[in-house]
């Protein structure tokens, strides 16, 4: 906004009791003063570019005269420079000389202005930059509480393989937090309305009216208050995009962020629609380019307390204050149409970051218009993240180890990486023992109902899986996934068998209807005579390690004592536990094992023992089962074993 002023003789008056006045027309129409006493800055444009004072900045304040309406301009009670010191001791003008003369403003931003000198006659072409460019002072632009930019890029999609750490990498970003981040799904139903704002029913209480008469009264309750409904009434909602839209301008000196999982799994041009045009950002991180904002959204922002209705007045004055400084250098004040609403601008503290699963870029690709406008970091495959385990057919495997075997067989079907498994692709949700703080093993239900699933319906269903590895030999085809269950037929053990990986334990078994579980009512075999249960669930550790159910202690304390006295045979320890003075017998040679399992009728006799290897090679079978008071004498024969293992209970 520009204006011309013809100088009169006031302007131009040395005397101090002269101001510079301005009309109701000029106030209302180009300053736009909302109060009776405004400052207001200038800076000197001058038309010479070697003249000494251009840029020189200076302030003078504006005062409402009650009588006429007009403002005049004084000078400044500390005897700075002011408008009129400029013209007469800077300028050196004078109603003699000069009042042929003009002077233009230009706003800047809100009680800001580019001010310039015009001689009578002056040739036009010497003044045409004052008028036509907006390069007026791109140096030194000051949006109020201008963000500092992080080193990160404002626009950015992370993109790989399934369970890469896409998201994780979002959480973990050191300015990204609960507090400053707004989140977003896209899928296929995702449209304008459910990422902008639309116009949806809500509840909302509503006046209670009556007529009496001809009038309508707000009508009132028993208690003579007014009295309200609640009613179904429409109201604009906002949806991700504008509450990190407003979130962001309201905070200016502050990073927000929008983030969006699963990109590529909406259709973007329809999602965006308009706000595309936003996304092409500027050198100081706004849009390079502000678009017209629908009426609806226009509304929101400048009436609805989520909107901007609600601020603070420091939070309003520096959305309006706010410059917009292009690329070439042109300048634009858009605070107060960004502030009413009338126009969109991202600011550049907003950071928008998305994620894009390789694996889901057939469901709406992102044309290339869309890509440029964003930065891409690739999340390769970090086989060493964590070291996890898991769980199948009674054994456990390094997860890193099932990776490094499949990924590749799944490059060699499907000639693509899109389709590899990142390391978070399952999640641990078992711990391999009591010492781990942590999830640290994928049990065998998650492998099977969640990795083999993947492979079985995403990879397989459109390849022909030549590698032997996926062909069931029995049957010779290829394995379904229903030939999975039961899991108990061996065909899942079977399957990563044929992978080969080393083994690093064996698996826990899930308590089910065929396993023993000696401290929990499901087994009776510790109740005593009169069928009363003897367990306590109480706690023990081994070597002050672990928290473990007696059942699981006494096998850790055997097998501890037995590595203790590795040059001893299974007689020989059998002996040893035998001065134990226990009242029953925990401990069976190899032989007396099989011929008590030969005479047993339960089918779940095994089940109760655990097989000890002694250092001389042998075997020795351990009583799984105890009570309080086998485990009482237990812990004292082994205090007393001279080994130094140590069985204590903790809880």
């Amino acid at each position: 906004m520009i204006r011309i002023f013809k100088f009169k003789k006031n302007d131009l008056n040395p005397s101090g009791g002269k101001q510079i006045e301005y009309s109701i027309s000029d106030v209302k129409d180009f300053f736009q003063f909302t109060q009776n006493e405004e400052t207001v800055e200038f800076r000197y444009m001058s038309i010479s570019p070697n003249d000494p004072f251009n840029g020189l900045r200076f302030k003078s304040t504006f005062k409402l005269s009650p009588a006429r309406g007009d403002y005049k301009c004084y000078g400044n009670p500390d005897g700075s420079l002011n408008l009129k010191s400029f013209f007469l001791e800077k300028l050196h003008l004078s109603a003699e000389e000069n009042l042929e003369d003009a002077y233009g403003l230009k706003k800047i931003a809100p009680n800001s202005y580019a001010i310039a000198y015009f001689p009578k006659d002056i040739d036009f072409s010497k003044v045409a930059p004052f008028f036509f460019s907006q390069n007026t002072f791109p140096e030194e632009i000051d949006n109020k509480e201008s963000h500092t930019p992080l080193d990160e890029p404002l626009q950015i999609i992370f993109y790989g393989a399934p369970g890469t750490g896409k998201s994780h990498k979002i959480d973990n970003a050191p300015h990204v937090t609960d507090e400053n981040t707004i989140r977003t799904t896209f899928h296929p139903d995702s449209d304008y309305s459910t990422f902008v704002g639309a116009y949806k029913p809500t509840m909302a209480p509503m006046p209670v009216n009556a007529f009496v008469g001809t009038t309508v009264h707000h009508a009132k309750n028993a208690d003579n208050e007014k009295a309200y409904e609640k009613k179904i009434v429409y109201k604009y909602v906002p949806q991700a995009f504008l509450k990190a839209y407003v979130a962001a301008w309201s905070d200016l000196g502050n990073p927000h962020f929008l983030v969006i999982e699963e990109i590529n799994r909406g259709n973007c041009a329809q999602i965006f629609g308009d706000l595309f045009q936003l996304l092409d950002r500027n050198n100081m991180g706004s849009s390079s380019y502000a678009i017209h904002a629908d009426e609806d959204i226009t509304q929101f922002l400048a009436e609805d307390k989520k909107g901007f209705a609600n601020l603070t007045e420091e939070q309003k004055d520096a959305i309006r204050s706010f410059v917009l400084v292009k690329d070439s250098g042109k300048t634009e004040a858009i605070g107060d149409a960004i502030f009413s609403g009338k126009k969109l601008l991202l600011p550049p503290n907003l950071y928008i970051w998305a994620t894009m699963n390789t694996s889901d870029q057939s469901l709406f690709p992102i044309d290339s218009a869309f890509k440029r406008r964003w930065n891409w970091e690739y999340m390769p495959i970090d086989y060493n993240a964590m070291d996890w385990q898991f769980e199948a057919g009674g054994k456990r495997y390094l997860w890193s180890d099932f990776l490094k075997k499949m990924n590749p067989l799944i490059y060699t079907l499907t000639q693509s990486s899109d389709k590899q498994m990142g390391y978070f692709f399952a999640k641990a949700d078992k711990k391999t023992d009591d010492l781990q703080t942590e999830n640290n093993l994928i049990s065998e239900k998650i492998f099977l109902n969640k990795v083999l699933f993947y492979l079985w319906t995403d990879v397989l269903k459109d390849f022909e899986a030549g590698d032997k590895i996926f062909r069931d030999e029995e049957k010779g085809q290829m394995y379904q996934f229903c030939d999975f269950f039961p899991t108990t037929n061996g065909k899942l053990a079977e399957f990563v068998g044929k992978l080969e990986l080393p083994e690093v334990g064996s698996a826990e078994k899930d308590n089910d209807n065929d396993d023993v579980d000696f401290d929990s009512p499901n087994d009776s075999e510790l109740n005593d005579n009169n069928g009363n249960s003897q367990r306590d669930y109480s706690k023990y550790s081994v070597n002050g390690q672990g928290r473990m159910s007696k059942s699981d202690a006494v096998v850790a304390a055997m097998t501890a004592f037995v590595k203790a006295l590795p040059e001893l045979s299974a007689t020989e320890i059998l002996r040893k536990i035998d001065g134990f003075n226990l009242s029953n017998t925990i401990a069976y040679s190899e032989e007396d094992f099989n011929k008590y399992l030969e005479q047993s009728s339960d089918p779940r006799f095994t089940k109760r023992y655990a097989r000890i290897e002694t250092g001389t090679g042998e075997s020795i079978y351990i009583y799984k089962g105890s009570t309080p008071k086998r485990i009482g004498e237990l812990i004292q024969g082994l205090n007393n074993s001279g080994t130094g293992v140590i069985l204590t209970k903790v809880e």
